[in-house]
């Protein structure tokens, strides 16, 4: 079992990879955590039954209180089951399904619990007309999209890129505006398809997204490959600051000014590097 308290903000701004665990299922949390993905996410909604919603929300409070380290999805503001959840998992970061505007963070802090970090799912156009104040809600770290949610809606093939594109540049334009870490892209459910989950996690890198949800540890190689920057790409950024001078300069033929040594500075953060 990963122990060592609360995820951080900074551990959800950083993560590339994101698995979803049953909240039911908590002979596998412990090897959720041990999958090598940055993030596990107890799932208390989709993932669950109705009526196995008490007791997988018993399992997750147990397994987060004898140390175990996770996201929870809990169930969206308006079901049932809600304010139990909320009530159970302390001060573990809250994944909030089928976000949709201010008015379901205002209900989560009308609960009087401690303000914790929020990674919210865009999930449906609704969400999506709002994302830029979603992404702009005090609590939100980074937000995630919901690609199997709102294709349903839409009546699209979620692993369709053409259909989801201009979905997912909103995200990414709306997380940028909002100043929050750059977004979480949704699921690849075929889970034995290593080719169709390379190619859906460099379509959201082109795009701008920097982490990925997951639903099997198979999943958590691959992804990480395609998300974290290469050594060639760190090689150029740190050639590039380290010949930064003032004002546009030139590098190797290519233009060096202050939107290119953003991106240097930026390809060296996600990695941890200096």
């Amino acid at each position: 079992m990963i122990r060592g308290g609360a995820l951080s903000r900074r551990d959800l701004e950083t993560a590339t990879t994101f698995i979803f665990v049953p909240g039911s299922r908590d002979d596998r949390f412990d090897k959720a955590a041990s999958s090598g993905a940055d993030v596990v996410i107890i799932d208390l909604e989709d993932a669950v039954a109705p009526a196995d919603k008490h007791a997988a929300r018993s399992k997750a409070a147990r397994w987060l209180a004898a140390g175990g380290r996770a996201a929870v999805r809990i169930n969206a503001p308006g079901t049932a089951w809600f304010e139990a959840d909320l009530a159970a998992i302390g001060t573990a970061p809250i994944v909030l399904p089928k976000a949709e505007s201010l008015a379901d963070f205002e209900q989560i802090r009308a609960t009087g619990r401690p303000e914790v970090p929020v990674v919210p799912l865009v999930e449906s156009p609704a969400g999506m007309f709002n994302v830029r104040e979603i992404c702009g809600a005090r609590e939100v770290v980074r937000v995630g999209f919901g690609n199997v949610d709102f294709a349903a809606q839409v009546g699209t093939d979620p692993a369709s890129h053409a259909a989801l594109l201009l979905a997912r540049s909103q995200i990414v334009y709306g997380s940028s505006a909002a100043g929050v870490a750059a977004p979480v892209d949704g699921v690849t459910t075929a889970v034995t398809d290593t080719d169709r989950l390379v190619a859906d996690a460099q379509h959201a890198r082109d795009l701008g997204f920097t982490a990925k949800l997951l639903i099997h540890p198979s999943q958590v190689a691959p992804v990480t490959q395609v998300l974290q920057p290469t050594g060639d790409e760190l090689r150029w950024a740190r050639v590039v600051l380290s010949s930064a001078r003032e004002g546009v300069g030139l590098h190797d033929g290519e233009m060096i000014d202050e939107p290119v040594l953003a991106r240097a500075r930026h390809l060296l953060r996600r990695s941890g590097a200096r």
